[in-house]
């Protein structure tokens, strides 16, 4: 951490110094909020297009996967074959649905919203 320069002259009272710090503090805090911001902004607007189809598609198979693997098990113990793994094939499947338009809003919200005036048709140039 940074040393606060020597020319500085020393607080006189407690309350002083106390809301000196406090300032400090809240400056830093902002700092790295902004910095946080900007790197969250910029790793979602770098992650290419063959990531976000892959991320995308891992997320739907992955759902399958796990749905039909209980429903093997279910099959295994209490001997419904083929039901218990269908069913849960279906269950897997719309869970895989569900995660994808979740991961897509998630990728929607991170990406830059277009500016007021691109995104409304409505408003002309005598508005401005």
């Amino acid at each position: 951490m940074d040393k606060p320069p020597k020319n500085r002259s020393q607080p006189e009272n407690a309350s002083e110094a106390t809301r000196e710090l406090a300032s400090r503090i809240a400056s830093a805090k902002r700092d790295r909020d902004l910095e946080d911001n900007r790197s969250a902004r910029e790793d979602a607007g770098q992650m290419s297009g063959m990531a976000r189809g892959m991320r995308i598609g891992t997320e739907f198979i992955a759902a399958i996967l796990v749905g039909t693997g209980i429903g093997y098990l279910i099959d295994l113990g209490l001997g419904t074959s083929p039901w218990g793994l269908l069913i849960m094939f279906l269950v897997g499947f719309a869970a895989g649905i569900l995660n994808v338009t979740r991961v897509v809003a998630q990728m929607n919200a991170a990406s830059s919203p277009l500016p007021a005036s691109a995104g409304d048709p409505k408003q002309t140039n005598d508005d401005v």
